[in-house]
C-alpha cells in the first residue's frame, strides 16, 4: 500500500511539473510564431516552431508517467521503467527532428535569397523567452532530480534548450534591426538555433540509448556496490558483479561467496543482509539478486 500511494505521488509530482511546463509552452510558442511572422524574422518563427515541439514532449510525459510508473505484472515482471527511457529517446529524436528543420529552412533562404528585415517585435519575443525559459529549466530540473526522472529532466533540458536557442535569435533580431544591410544575420540566427538543438537532443538521447542497450551503471557506483557487499559480515568474497538500469532505478546481481561450513539458512541471512543494504543505500538500487557460493582459497578475497 505504502509503495503503491509513492508511485501515485510520483505520478502526480511529474504531472503537475509537466503541466505547468504545457502552459507557459504553449503561451511562448504563440507569442513567438506571431511575433517571428509580424516582426519578419527567420529566427524567431524558428525558436517558436521551437517551442511548438516543447508542447509535444510535454504531452508525451502527460501520457507516458501513467504507463511506466505501474507496477510489475505478469508479462512485465521487471516493472515499465524502459517506457521512461523510451520517452526521453522520443523526446531527443523530436527535439533533433526541430532542429534539421529550422537549419534546412534557413538554409534553403540562403539559397533564394529571401531576406526580410526584423522588427522591434521578434526581438522582445524573444528575449521574454529566454527569462521565461531558464526560469522553468531551474524549476523543472530540480523537481527531475527530486523526483529521479530521466524523461522530467530531458524535458527540463528541452526548455534550457529554448532559453538558449531564443539568445541567438534575439541577437540575429538586433543586428538586423541595427543595421539593415546585414539583416542575412536573421538566417544566420535560424541557423545557430538549429545546432543548439541539435546539440540538446544528442545530450539527450545519448545517455536513453545507453540505458536501453543495458549499459552497465559507472563505475564509482560497481565500487561502492561491491564495497558494501563486502562489508557485510559472513561475505568473504564478490564476483560477478552486473548491473542495468531500468528507468530510473537499478538492477544488480552478484555472487557472493561465504565459508561453505555454514548452513543453508546462514548463507540465505547473509544473502538477504546483503540485498538489505543495498536497497537502503542512496544508489538508487530497485532489485537486488544475490547468488551465495562456498568460498575457495584461490578465491579473491573481500579487503
Amino acid at each position: 500500500m505504502a509503495s503503491a500511494e509513492k508511485t501515485k505521488a510520483h505520478i502526480s509530482a511529474v504531472c503537475r511539473v509537466t503541466w505547468v511546463g504545457l502552459f507557459v509552452n504553449v503561451v511562448l510558442s504563440a507569442i513567438k510564431v506571431t511575433a517571428g511572422i509580424a516582426g519578419n524574422s527567420r529566427a524567431v518563427l524558428a525558436d517558436g516552431i521551437h517551442s511548438i515541439s516543447d508542447m509535444v514532449t510535454d504531452v508525451a510525459l502527460l501520457v507516458g508517467v501513467h504507463f511506466w510508473s505501474a507496477p510489475a505484472d505478469e508479462n512485465h515482471p521487471y516493472g515499465h521503467g524502459r517506457l521512461e527511457t523510451l520517452v526521453t529517446v522520443c523526446i531527443g529524436l523530436l527535439l533533433a527532428a526541430a532542429g534539421i528543420g529550422i537549419g534546412w529552412d534557413a538554409i534553403s533562404g540562403f539559397r533564394t535569397g529571401e531576406i526580410h528585415h526584423s522588427k522591434p517585435v521578434a526581438f522582445w519575443a524573444s528575449f521574454v523567452s529566454i527569462v521565461a525559459n531558464e526560469l522553468l529549466y531551474q524549476w523543472t530540473v530540480r523537481e527531475g532530480r527530486r523526483l529521479n526522472s530521466s524523461a522530467v529532466i530531458a524535458n527540463a533540458w528541452h526548455h534550457r534548450s529554448d532559453a538558449l536557442s531564443s539568445i541567438p535569435a534575439a541577437l540575429a533580431v538586433g543586428v538586423a534591426m541595427l543595421l539593415p544591410e546585414w539583416a542575412f544575420v536573421d538566417l544566420v540566427g535560424a541557423i545557430v538555433v538549429a545546432v543548439f538543438i541539435l546539440h540538446a537532443a544528442w545530450s539527450i538521447c545519448y545517455p536513453a540509448l545507453e540505458m536501453l542497450i543495458d549499459r552497465t551503471a559507472p563505475t564509482e557506483v560497481m565500487d561502492r556496490l561491491n564495497e558494501l557487499a563486502c562489508s557485510v559480515p559472513g561475505v568473504l568474497s564478490v564476483h560477478r558483479l552486473r548491473s542495468r538500469y531500468q528507468g530510473a532505478g537499478l538492477l544488480v546481481d552478484m555472487h557472493i561467496g561465504v565459508d561453505g561450513g555454514i548452513s543453508v539458512k546462514e548463507g540465505h541471512d547473509i544473502a538477504d543482509a546483503v540485498e538489505r543494504l543495498l536497497l537502503t543505500e542512496e544508489l538508487d538500487v530497485a532489485e537486488v539478486l544475490v547468488h551465495v557460493d562456498p568460498w575457495l582459497p584461490e578465491d579473491e578475497s573481500c579487503t
